[in-house]
């Protein structure tokens, strides 16, 4: 059947295809985001495909084999992968500029290169600047191979021709490939280039990295679909005023989603921080009011961090809400909670909450840590330097229980904490650490008497 071309138009925010250009994407609402393509259909209008010729199996006669996972000698990224990279998995890694992400695959290809030959596709610099890069970070490899190149057909063929065990594309949004004729960066080209670098994983068992361009918001640049091809999504965090920086996995089809990787930028390089809750801690203020440690889980992983709060009067008739690495929509509840409860006069003032370090809280049980660290800054009385509390709050003022309460106070009484407040149903089915004292709460004001009084 033969087949022609035609020319449409691609939201390049959400993927969204239009037979004419319009001003805004009906979609994402997106303006002046629609792009003139030219994709190849039949004459059916379906665009042109090749089947792989498979054939249907029963779900008993599939063989599965044990996946070896090999790791990247970077501990806290084999955390993030769920244990080290997968054969034939493709994983896409995304983060602000200059966050780390061409760094990090660098170093990482360095320690995979013992195992057997890497082959880095520099799309965006010349292999020039790459090299720069490796002597400052003082990596040095026989079997790492350079390939200045954007085109999609030559990385393919020399990826071939190598026969690599890693291939990494350092950016996605870089490759074009012939076939299309819209520019490097747009849907179609994102789209077809990261189908045939799958293509090439799956068929040859390569494991593929590939870099992905961020929007203004954060999210992978180019239309979702992107992430949904890819193994493993791994999102690259980090604030500019911060020499720290969180791995962090959206998406894994080999391993937990909850794993965390903390790294410190360097003039080496990235180093990892095998203790996060030290790094987390080194700055406390001590005796202040309004600081609290409340012990975290990230996956597998507690972690202690610091929550801060300030709280003063209003300057102007509206109150003002500001939260930093937590949401705010949870903090305004939990001063509500405070006011109705406890009946602290707070609606009418200004309230600030920062979690230091730059790291992100989105797990209930740190709301107990919120509502003391809300309350210190209100009273102006600090919570006492070596305790931790953890706890989920609802509505009734009540306490209730959360998971994994030992791990959490493990962790305190392992960095010299010796008082831990959490919700009395915890406190049941746990054995305190020698040197920690544990006192179960049942009622927010139960904790901000046993604090406060």
């Amino acid at each position: 059947m033969a087949a022609k071309t035609r020319n449409i138009f691609t939201c390049q925010q959400c993927g969204m295809q239009s037979p004419k250009w319009l001003g805004k994407c009906p979609d994402c609402g997106q303006w002046n985001s629609l792009v003139e393509e030219t994709v190849t259909v039949s004459k059916k209008g379906q665009p042109v495909g090749v089947g792989s010729g498979s054939r249907p199996e029963r779900l008993a006669e599939v063989t599965v084999a044990e996946e070896d996972r090999q790791r990247c000698g970077i501990g806290e990224l084999d955390r993030v992968l769920g244990g080290g990279v997968v054969p034939g998995s493709f994983l896409l890694i995304g983060g602000d500029p200059g966050i780390g992400k061409s760094t990090l695959l660098l170093q990482a290809a360095e320690r995979l290169a013992q195992v057997g030959p890497v082959l880095y596709a520099t799309a965006e610099e010349s292999a020039r600047q790459v090299k720069l890069r490796a002597e400052r970070l003082g990596v040095v490899a026989d079997d790492l191979y350079l390939l200045a190149e954007n085109s999609l057909e030559a990385i393919l063929e020399q990826a071939r021709q190598l026969k690599p065990c890693f291939l990494v594309v350092d950016s996605i949004q870089a490759v074009f490939t012939a076939a299309l004729e819209s520019a490097p960066g747009s849907v179609s080209q994102v789209r077809e280039c990261a189908g045939r670098l799958m293509s090439l994983a799956k068929g040859e068992g390569i494991p593929t990295f590939i870099i992905g361009h961020v929007t203004k918001d954060g999210s992978i640049a180019g239309p979702r679909m992107l992430e949904h091809m890819v193994d493993t999504v791994l999102y690259f965090e980090g604030d500019a005023g911060h020499p720290y920086r969180i791995l962090r996995a959206v998406k894994n089809r080999f391993g937990s989603t909850n794993e965390i990787g903390v790294f410190e930028m360097k003039d080496v390089g990235l180093t990892e921080v095998p203790n996060p809750s030290e790094l987390f801690l080194a700055e406390r203020p001590r005796d202040e009011a309004g600081s609290v440690v409340v012990p975290a889980m990230e996956g597998t992983r507690p972690i202690l961090i610091e929550l801060q709060a300030l709280v003063s009067g209003a300057a102007f008739g509206n109150p003002r809400r500001t939260t930093m690495g937590i949401d705010p929509n949870r903090v305004s509840l939990l001063v509500a909670v405070l006011e109705k409860k406890v009946g602290y006069t707070m609606l009418a003032q200004d309230i600030f909450l920062n979690v230091a370090g730059g790291a992100k809280l989105n797990e209930p049980a740190v709301d107990l840590g919120v509502v003391a660290a809300l309350a210190s800054s209100h009273l102006n009385r600090p919570v006492p330097q070596r305790t931790v509390l953890f706890g989920e709050v609802g509505l009734a003022g009540e306490v209730r229980a959360v998971s994994r309460p030992e791990l959490r106070v493990s962790e305190a009484a392992r960095l010299g904490f010796d008082q831990c407040l959490l919700p009395a149903n915890n406190l049941k089915a746990l054995e305190p650490p020698d040197g920690m004292k544990m006192l179960g709460v049942r009622t927010v004001e139960e904790a901000l008497q046993i604090l406060f009084d």
